[in-house]
């Protein structure tokens, strides 16, 4: 029987990491060792079992070196893959964990190739003792391979678990199950028999989005702005200074601030700087409050910030029209 062909991208981070011994599982980018996707593979030859999976060198690094300059290339590594492999069956990506959740969400936002991409990481170095990157690299290959997998966005694979990149989010530093889609859980799991799926995503996704930067040089610069108690506008004026085009806030829940960093952000907003309603919680919506809207904030539905931040940036690409981005922010 043919095997599915799946290619796998390495970017670095945890899952390519290795330490200085079977017992490094937290020092161990100290050893300054980290493979690339061929390296990574040759270690994981269990995925053989599975998919003849084609190996892509990008970057050995960890996920905190990725951003804006690394997404548009991995878009068109998956755009070079699927047009010279006619019958690919999906992606893999290896990633650090760091910034996973963000890259995934970019490429949910941006892909236009028809196959899966999945985005797997590891918590523990491919060296470790007890390592979770080579049942996370099988699984995500099974995931990427699946015909059920299609159609959902970017997806994310760890301890098991398949995630919507839309939802999923780091939530411990150390612990194998830290990706968790807190509101409405993960759509599946990798389960040794089979791949058991429960739900689909419901929001608009990768391939079927307004959104492709390809062309561009840089996406227009969105940052965020956290609120605390008695936080000021200083962080809103320093970003307005900087040349921001948006600003996230992760306000209080459900989408509150501060008097002194509100009166910042009506400051920006009125210089044309576009405000998302966002909020520190990690779970639940911003509501469009009478607050939030008289102030011209977009509230940011249930958004983590540094989703909002990645997906107001996108829509100015698009539109500066205030309605539109709240469309937007509705339908994503």
């Amino acid at each position: 029987m043919t095997k599915p062909k799946v290619a796998f991208i390495g970017t670095g981070g945890t899952i390519a990491s290795v330490g200085r011994n079977p017992l490094d599982i937290q020092d161990y980018a100290v050893a300054g060792q980290m493979l690339h996707a061929d390296e990574l593979l040759a270690r994981v030859s269990e995925t053989a079992m599975v998919a003849e999976v084609i190996p892509v060198r990008f970057r050995a690094v960890p996920s905190t070196a990725i951003g804006w300059p690394e997404w548009r290339e991995l878009l068109g590594i998956c755009d070079r893959l699927v047009a010279d492999t006619p019958d690919l069956a999906g992606i893999v990506i290896g990633h650090g964990t760091a910034s996973l959740e963000e890259t995934a969400y970019f490429l949910s936002l941006t892909l236009k190739v028809p196959v899966p991409v999945v985005v797997v990481g590891a918590q523990r170095p491919a060296s470790a003792l007890s390592t979770d990157a080579g049942m996370n690299i099988v699984n995500a290959v099974r995931v990427a391979a699946s015909p059920e997998a299609r159609g959902l966005g970017a997806l994310v694979l760890l301890n098991d678990e398949i995630h919507a990149a839309r939802d999923v989010t780091k939530t411990s530093t150390s612990r194998l199950q830290t990706f968790r889609s807190a509101d409405f859980g993960c759509l599946g799991h990798a389960d040794g028999d089979r791949l058991a799926w429960y739900r689909r995503p419901l929001r608009r996704t990768a391939p079927d989005t307004e959104f492709d930067p390809r062309g561009l040089e840089a996406l227009p610069r969105v940052d965020i702005a956290t609120c605390y108690a008695g936080a000021d506008g200083a962080a809103v004026e320093a970003f307005h200074a900087a040349g921001a085009q948006g600003i996230v806030v992760a306000g209080f829940a459900p989408g509150f601030v501060t008097p002194a960093m509100a009166e910042a952000l009506r400051a920006a907003t009125a210089a044309g700087i576009h405000v998302a309603m966002s909020t520190r919680a990690g779970s639940g919506r911003a509501f469009p409050t009478t607050r939030v809207l008289d102030a011209g904030f977009v509230p940011a539905d249930n958004l983590t910030p540094q989703k909002a931040r990645i997906l107001l940036g996108l829509a100015l690409t698009v539109t500066r029209d205030r309605a539109a981005i709240a469309r937007i922010f509705a339908e994503y």
